[in-house]
């Protein structure tokens, strides 16, 4: 299967449709009316549907088990055809679609099973997904092309040139790369608590949109980020490096010791993140594209 541990829980929704085609009105009215001799067809394929949506796992094998947390399966009729949905919803890391789907497509193949006996007509149309929510394909890449950011890797051996920085160079092909963002400036400093006020004071006031510091976050003599950039924040964002720690966390051990902040200046949002290479693509995979939103916030455009 795909290897999906990288991925965040997220609500994910799916909404499939299958088209049920009878011969006759009926075979309409027998349905309406409770006479179909294999019985009431509409709640015996519901049934059918939602251990479909529960088992997909156990019939297609490249898909992940997960917990369905809500599953509802409808009918319409509208002359001779039966318009099924199925609506499938799970808090995880993958998406539902297919689940929807083999939900709206065992109803459909149920209802032919019960109608055949008094229909030979019976046909099943148009199996698609109409809908899905949930996960990063819900973001435009080009609606975050407007974004300008920095990139400020704090390292004395870095910028010492006895290292080679990986890990700001990450954090800039993402952003570049995977999500249309300009970066505007990418700088290596030592681990200098005024070098680092410096640069928050620099980009706030060139307004920037997003400042990015790699490194410094640990618990060494010399891991002094945090500490430089907390005072400067007009407000911090606890929540940021709260969820990042806690997907770190699940991952390795160690996540916790992190001492990262997030926070505001002006309309700037800046960010404090480890200095492992790990650790940029970790957080790039958790923070984005979500942490976007707080941009048209900060200017006003939004206010939720």
């Amino acid at each position: 299967m795909v290897d999906i541990t990288h991925k965040s829980n997220t609500l994910r929704v799916a909404l499939a449709q299958a088209i049920v085609k009878v011969g006759k009105q009926d075979t309409i009215d027998a349905i309406e009316n409770g006479t179909v001799p294999k019985g009431d067809v509409f709640s015996m394929s519901k049934a059918v549907g939602m251990l479909a949506v529960k088992n997909t796992p156990l019939i297609l094998a490249d898909c992940h088990p997960l917990p369905i947390e809500h599953t509802k399966i409808e009918y319409e009729i509208n002359g001779l055809e039966i318009k099924v949905t199925c609506l499938v919803k799970t808090v995880y890391k993958t998406g539902v679609e297919v689940e929807a789907m083999h939900g709206a497509s065992a109803v459909a193949l149920n209802m032919y099973d019960m109608l055949k006996p008094i229909d030979k007509e019976v046909e099943i149309h148009h199996i698609k997904l109409l809908q899905k929510k949930g996960g990063k394909s819900d973001y435009n890449v080009k609606t975050f092309e407007h974004i300008s950011a920095a990139i400020v890797v704090c390292s004395d051996t870095i910028s010492k040139g006895t290292k080679e920085d990986k890990s700001g160079k990450i954090l800039k092909e993402e952003l570049e790369s995977r999500f249309g963002v300009q970066v505007k400036n990418y700088s290596v400093i030592s681990d200098d608590k005024e070098l680092i006020q410096q640069k928050v004071d620099l980009y706030a006031k060139s307004e920037i949109d997003l400042l990015i510091f790699s490194g410094g976050t640990g618990l060494s003599n010399r891991d002094v980020t945090p500490d430089a950039v907390l005072p400067m924040l007009d407000r911090e964002v606890p929540g940021i490096m709260e969820i990042a720690r806690k997907y770190g966390q699940d991952r390795i051990p160690f996540a916790m010791l992190s001492r990262g902040v997030a926070g505001v200046r002006g309309s700037t949002l800046v960010l404090t993140l480890p200095g492992s290479s790990k650790a940029a693509k970790e957080y790039m995979d958790v923070l984005f594209p979500h942490i976007f939103h707080v941009f048209p916030v900060l200017k006003g455009e939004r206010h939720d």
